[in-house]
């Protein structure tokens, strides 16, 4: 985690504390092991201060072998320490610069395990970590973990107090329908309604037989002002920012009274938002059926997807997804119930509504065995984009995915020389700027002309900066301007060589 030869380089931070530890074992470890424990897990020096400035100092100590003795004699009781999730790897005694200290790591905890707390009671003995110091867990953080524990998904609870008019039937319909399309002749296809939710998962039957809606159910396909009735913090938000000057140029939410507000048809307004402007083949017959699939499609399906999967539909805040023209992000509410390394590495799963999975695979959407993140990190590596962010916040719980339209700078010059030479364009200035230009030009040779407007999602960048680029390219006679300011396009100089294979297609989305 950190160069424990160079801890003068570090400052205490979320993941890093450091204690004194004269006077021996202090009290408050315990609180900093629960809120590393709770949060992203953390490192704790004994034999190390803090300096006026920030800086760390060596101090050691005269006797590591007793307090780490002490340690485990604590970490132990369970009277005193909710969970020991420490084996003798993560507790050590180092030697640096002729003094010890005693280094003690600490993982972010199974969620099966969390949370972890001081003493005999999760409400008042969970900590997390912020910044530099231990805060106290909310109750609402702490229920949020407590949910997490079960290894019942919590999508498959029956609601007893709805019946099935808690669903909008022309969601159920379009569902249908599309299952139809993407799994021909299934048995349930004879189905009525009822007996189709039933054995979708969507609905279940009482003791005493009366039929009544899951979890999973009310949110895929009830309409929002039922689904709030049981998720008070149920909330969909799509914001579309591509334009500076204002706060969003569209926004689909729910509670709006003029469509449904369940999961099902935000998935699929969302999605045919997102995908709208990718400029390679994508033909969608019916309205239903896709054609010519992408990697690109398909990655951001599967964001997309994710983010609503694996929700924590008790949580603050809703799902919030965000376009904007240099990128995506997807948020929801809800801690990653694995390491975000192993989330990117794949191979391992545990989602968090196992029922909405079922329901979404069933239309040929979303990945099953963890292997969607890694399939988004790979195709994002093979366009050429930056990597993509995943991050996790705590207070109120939340996920997030970000995923940027922009060039890595590696990635353009393994593309700069050759293109470079076939255009003639002066490679002295800088790599990212000459990538820019190569791109305009790809998408000129490409669609004849354009547009300040069209290259804002091209290049990912402000219009003033767009604008900035084509008067340098038409003043270098790399391009043609044509028509006034509020219709100005820009044509290839016929006097300039074209490229054989479009740079556009190989390193940007939009």
């Amino acid at each position: 985690m950190i160069d424990l030869q160079k801890l003068n380089h570090y400052r205490e931070n979320n993941q890093l504390e450091v204690k004194k530890a004269s006077g021996g074992l202090p009290n408050s470890v315990w609180e900093t092991y629960s809120s590393f424990a709770n949060s992203l897990g953390g490192m704790i020096l004994f034999g190390v201060s803090e300096e006026e400035d920030g800086g760390l100092r060596i101090v050691g100590l005269p006797n590591p072998e007793r307090m780490e003795k002490e340690f485990w004699n604590t970490i132990n009781n369970n009277q005193k320490i909710s969970r020991n999730i420490l084996s003798s790897q993560h507790v050590v005694i180092h030697e640096i610069e002729g003094k010890r200290i005693l280094v003690i790591t600490v993982p972010k905890a199974d969620r099966r395990d969390r949370p972890v707390y001081v003493g005999s009671n999760p409400f008042t003995g969970s900590y997390r970590r912020n910044g530099e110091g231990d805060y106290h867990c909310t109750s609402e953080e702490v229920r949020m973990m407590l949910r997490d524990q079960a290894e019942r998904s919590e999508d498959t609870r029956l609601i007893e107090q709805m019946d099935l008019d808690v669903f909008d039937y022309d969601s159920v319909a379009r569902y249908r329908n599309r299952m139809k399309i993407n799994r021909p002749g299934h048995v349930w296809e004879d189905f009525d309604d009822a007996q189709f939710l039933y054995r979708l998962g969507a609905a279940g039957r009482s003791e005493d037989g009366a039929m009544h809606p899951t979890a999973a159910g009310l949110l895929m396909f009830g309409y929002d002002y039922e689904i709030v009735k049981e998720f008070p913090n149920y909330f969909l938000d799509y914001r579309e920012q591509l334009d500076g000057t204002r706060r969003w140029t569209d926004r689909i939410c729910s509670g709006t009274g003029n469509w449904s507000g369940n999961l099902y048809d935000f998935y699929f307004r969302v999605y045919h938002r997102l995908v709208q402007d990718i400029k390679v083949p994508f033909v969608i017959e019916n309205g239903l059926e896709r054609v010519d699939d992408t990697p690109v499609h398909i990655a951001v399906r599967e964001a997309l997807a994710n983010c609503v999967i694996n929700a924590d539909y008790y949580g603050r805040q809703g799902l919030v997804i965000v376009r904007r023209p240099s990128e995506l992000v997807f948020s929801n509410p809800g801690s990653f119930r694995i390491d975000i390394q192993d989330a990117v590495s794949g191979g391992i799963s545990d989602p968090r509504n196992t029922t909405l999975i079922k329901m979404f695979n069933l239309i040929n959407i979303g990945e099953r065995s963890g292997s969607g993140i890694p399939m988004i990190y790979s195709v994002w590596k093979r366009e050429g984009w930056k990597r993509p962010t995943l991050e996790e916040t705590f207070n109120p719980d939340r996920s997030s995915l970000r995923l940027a339209f922009e060039i890595r700078e590696e990635a353009s010059i393994s593309y700069v020389s050759e293109k470079a030479s076939i255009y003639h364009v002066d490679k002295t200035i800088s790599k990212r700027l000459l990538a820019y230009r190569l791109l305009i030009m790809d998408y000129v040779e490409e669609h004849g002309s354009v547009s300040t407007q069209e290259l804002l999602g091209v290049l990912g960048l402000e219009s003033t900066q767009v604008r900035k680029i084509l008067r340098e390219m038409a003043a270098d006679d790399l391009l043609i301007a044509q028509g006034g300011n509020r219709n100005r396009r820009y044509q290839m100089n016929p006097d300039v060589k074209c490229a054989g294979k479009s740079l556009y297609r190989h390193t940007k989305l939009w």
